[in-house]
């Protein structure tokens, strides 16, 4: 269900330094919606200046009681720290967009209904589900936020190389083949007691991811309820080079969807978060829970 909404204030955040042109990108959308909006609002642009900035200004942004509009001109990572800072602030009339200016871009394009300008000043709100992350036990847990997708093995790895290296396609190509080359599984213990060992699990809230790879045929349907469950036992490294190839030509298919999934992991895990790397140890108990119509958005 989509609502007419007008804003009370509208906050552009972004990365000065960014390698995708955030900061011209972030002018002209101010620029554009001070010609377009056809009533009084306050439209702010603010830079960050450090890592998880992002999360503090959304956080200072949404706080209150107000209608705002949070807007993240970034990739996927950044969009991730906006999204987070606005659930933090726990203010439900406060709405979040992004506009693309990273290297991936995966939620943008994948949710992208019409220009963003034009998405603000009709005003029409709609309501999607967010992946909720909890690792650790009882007061310990901590709970983050993904808008798009949450992966272990492969996923994060490939990003951690990617980040060292340098930008291009062909440069990224051979990146992501001499991390898969030096690529190991990893085992988990499920809430059933039984250890798994996968080369990739990938809880995802959309259906493509990298730029390049189908997930799978689910519906585009962001507010069901549900996220969809990618993953590859671990195998020879020819059929998991098949699958990645499948998946950036003709897609994996249908996928099994679920409203959790859990399990304990038994050695120190990078995951990736949207598009941020992070880290859980050893023997720390995880949950991803699907948080319905969680993140009133537009665009």
């Amino acid at each position: 269900m989509t609502s007419a909404r007008t804003f009370e204030s509208i906050v552009i955040i972004f990365n000065p330094n960014s390698t995708g042109d955030a900061p011209r990108l972030a002018e002209r959308l101010c620029r554009q919606l001070e010609d377009s909006l056809t009533y009084d609002v306050d439209i702010t642009l603010q830079p960050t200046s450090h890592a998880g900035h992002a999360v503090e200004l959304a956080r200072d942004a949404a706080r209150g009681a107000g209608h705002v509009l949070v807007v993240s001109v970034s990739g996927d990572g950044g969009y991730n720290e906006v999204v987070n800072g606005v659930m933090q602030a726990g203010n439900p009339r406060a709405v979040c967009a992004v506009l693309g200016a990273g290297n991936a871009n995966d939620h943008r394009r994948t949710t992208r209904t019409r220009p963003l300008d034009e998405a603000i000043a009709e005003g029409r709100v709609r309501s999607i589900d967010l992946l909720r992350v909890h690792t650790g036990r009882g007061r310990d847990s901590t709970a983050e936020y993904a808008h798009s997708y949450v992966g272990f093995g492969l996923t994060p790895v490939m990003a951690m190389d990617l980040e060292k290296g340098s930008k291009g396609a062909l440069k990224e190509i051979a990146s992501v083949m001499r991390t898969f080359s030096r690529h190991q599984p990893f085992e988990i213990r499920n809430a059933d007691g039984k250890h798994r060992k996968f080369d990739s699990l990938v809880l995802a809230n959309i259906t493509e991811m990298a730029k390049y790879a189908t997930l799978s045929e689910a519906d585009d349907n962001l507010a069901d309820g549900r996220f969809e469950v990618i993953s590859f036992p671990h195998m020879a490294k020819w059929r998991v080079l098949l699958l990645a190839i499948r998946a950036a030509t003709r897609g994996l298919g249908e996928q099994p969807s679920v409203k959790s999934y859990s399990f304990t992991t038994l050695e120190p895990l990078p995951y990736q978060l949207d598009g941020e790397v992070k880290f859980v140890d050893a023997e720390v108990p995880v949950r991803i829970e699907c948080a319905p119509a969680a993140l009133p958005t537009l665009g």
